[in-house]
């Protein structure tokens, strides 16, 4: 059974990304129809796959000849094409460079469940080969976490992805989002509680340039007692200066467990220690995350269960990410000059 797919916003990387994947996984999808708003980049790209151009994407949805949408880039639309797919009882897959504000998932969250079709969330993260086998060593030889660090450096106005940010987007409708994924997949549970540190450039969280959460997934009343997980994310280093970006980055994780410690790097880097020294695994020729994130669709949309684990952790990522920004802004910090002024030899 071929699913048959309609795109809306094929975007930058659609010639880099998602089109090789789709030649690859041909037995199993094909492109009817495309949307973009550019309607020469929509012609020109259906032509490449044989597939039909639209100039109106509720009229693509609207078509009986496709059985799922592909939503994958971000514009001005919003999360409205996700609500014209679900009227029209079609599965959804929402790609990573769609950005959401909480309130517009709560909307995409009821419209999903109301029709009763499949939805996927592309975390990319989850799928790296490295992550999976860090699943396996921390089952069988690294034990439980107990401290995670995800520290990430951008340019200013670029997505590690590369996908360019305008300037006016706040910092956490991207990395943040894939970073609190990452951790919660890592640890196998929600965290308990959160707080955060911004540094802010402009009035609010828009200007954000540098963000650091801390996420808690100790029992309830229980705090400390289980896994941290610490993610900061900064874009303070202008696009120009490229060797500056890339000067001595740090790796994509780092975890503590009870029996050792690992370094990722994704998709496919992975050391890790024990009592035994050091332990570098070659992860290369595993099967491509895309690949394994359009198989998984494939298997939820022909599946007769309804898929809704994508939705619900999408819905708690992005209230765990609201809640960091309202720690923020709530926070009161004590004044520590001035405490120390009445303090006797300032001790």
């Amino acid at each position: 059974m071929k699913l048959r797919l309609g795109i809306v916003g094929a975007g930058d990387v659609w010639e880099s990304r998602y089109l090789p994947v789709l030649r690859v996984l041909a037995d199993r999808f094909q492109v009817r129809a495309m949307y973009e708003p550019v309607a020469e980049r929509a012609k020109l790209s259906a032509e490449e796959i044989g597939a039909e151009a639209h100039v109106g994407f509720r009229a693509m949805c609207r078509r009986p000849d496709i059985d799922a949408v592909l939503i994958l880039s971000n514009s001005w639309l919003g999360h409205i094409p996700i609500l014209a797919a679900c009227e029209y009882g079609k599965a959804v897959y929402l790609g990573s460079r769609v950005h959401l504000s909480l309130s517009q998932f709560e909307e995409v969250r009821q419209a999903v469940s109301a029709a009763g079709v499949a939805f996927m969330a592309e975390l990319p993260h989850r799928y790296a080969p490295a992550t999976l086998r860090l699943k396996e060593l921390l089952a069988t030889k690294l034990g439980e976490s107990r401290l995670i660090f995800c520290h990430r450096r951008l340019s200013r106005f670029l997505k590690r992805n590369g996908s360019p940010v305008p300037p006016p987007q706040p910092i956490v409708k991207f990395d943040l989002v894939e970073l609190v994924d990452w951790c919660r997949f890592v640890v196998g549970g929600s965290p308990s509680s959160v707080t955060s540190v911004m540094h802010v450039t402009g009035d609010d969280a828009m200007g954000a340039d540098y963000m650091m959460m801390s996420l808690d997934f100790s029992p309830p009343n229980q705090k400390g007692k289980g896994p941290i997980a610490q993610i900061s994310c900064g874009r303070y280093i202008p696009e120009a200066w490229a060797e500056a970006i890339a000067y001595r980055l740090p790796p994509d994780m780092q975890i503590a467990c009870r029996e050792g410690i690992a370094f990722i790097d994704l998709p496919a880097g992975l050391v890790w220690f024990d009592q035994a020294g050091r332990h570098q695994e070659r992860l290369e020729h595993e099967r491509p995350v895309d690949e394994r994130m359009f198989l998984q669709f494939y298997r939820a949309v022909t599946s007769l269960i309804q898929r809704i684990d994508d939705l619900e952790t999408m819905y708690q990522i992005l209230s765990t990410v609201q809640q960091a920004v309202d720690s923020h802004q709530n926070c009161r910090p004590g004044n520590i000059e001035d405490e120390s002024a009445n303090t006797p030899n300032g001790l």
